[in-house]
């Protein structure tokens, strides 16, 4: 298939490097004005991709948009006009809120949305570690979508295992219940995941996760709050050594993805007339180191 990533940062590159290994024609959409991009997965082979290519990009039968949330609309607005009404749209990324604005700016196209959980990290913009092994769910937004279900087998043939998920905003959700507890705290103390094992985080992580827990009743999210804790805390565990997403962008000083993270959060619940102080007193604190930059 011709297949065009569009954000080839540590996921955009990995997916980049196993697709084109499993023979698809792939080229990549980047802020860089070269005209080919190199990426060298571990010790593998580099690999030569073209780099914004129009032509490349109105033939693509799949878009992978592996940007960060904040970036999403604002990257494929420019895009639109060479994006055929037939390709497939593929969002993932961390975070929540970016689909709806897709849709509504491209309604005809077929739009799916993708949750991993494998690990990848760039030490350089030519290089990308794959650092953990992982699962990727996919799930459709519109009808459109629900025909697309042939990509779970596509995808999977390059980096398994990839499965197809009815009800996507369950897994987006649980995902986004992990986030909300980890990444916001670990940035505004500057941590690693594990350190919130700690007792001097744990009243502060329970408030969170039980806010969180209460806006996804609300939004008819199948879900228990014993089991949430347990999530959350078996990922604290599985990555104690890691440094979240958050983190690194806060302290790079780089925009997070706070606003499709603990603001969705905050959103839902104000629209269910939720109160969820600590979450929001996370996001404002964020959102306050990041203006003051």
């Amino acid at each position: 298939m011709n297949i065009t990533v569009i954000g080839p940062g540590a996921i955009g590159s990995l997916w980049a490097s196993y697709l084109t290994e499993a023979g698809h024609s792939v080229n990549v959409w980047s802020r860089s004005f070269d005209e080919q991009i190199r990426i060298q997965r571990d010790d593998h082979d580099a690999i030569e991709l073209a780099n914004n290519n129009i032509n490349q990009l109105n033939n693509a039968d799949v878009i992978l948009v592996t940007l960060k949330a904040p970036y999403v609309t604002q990257v494929l607005s420019t895009l639109v006009e060479h994006i055929n009404s037939d390709t497939i749209l593929l969002l993932m990324h961390n975070g929540m809120g970016t689909a709806s604005d897709v849709q509504q700016m491209l309604p005809a196209n077929p739009l799916l949305l993708a949750t991993t959980t494998h690990g990848a990290y760039r030490p350089s913009s030519k290089q990308v570690l794959h650092t953990g092994q992982g699962k990727t769910l996919f799930g459709a937004v519109n009808e459109s979508g629900q025909q697309c279900q042939f990509l779970v087998d596509v995808f999977n043939h390059a980096l398994p295992t990839v499965d197809w998920h009815s009800n996507i905003e369950q897994a987006l959700w649980n995902k986004l219940a992990i986030n909300c507890a980890i990444n916001p705290l670990t940035a505004l103390y500057a941590i690693p995941n594990g350190h919130l094992g700690q007792s001097q985080y744990r009243a502060q992580l329970d408030s969170v996760i039980d806010e969180v827990c209460q806006v996804m009743q609300a939004e008819g999210i199948e879900v228990e709050n014993s089991e949430l804790h347990a999530s959350v805390h078996d990922v604290i565990r599985a990555t104690s050594d890691n440094y979240s997403s958050m983190q690194q962008d806060i302290a790079h000083q780089r925009l997070s993805e706070i606003d499709f993270i603990t603001g969705y959060v905050v959103a839902k619940a104000a629209q269910h007339r939720i109160d969820v102080p600590s979450n929001t007193k996370l996001y404002q604190a964020i959102k306050q180191i990041e203006q003051s930059w």
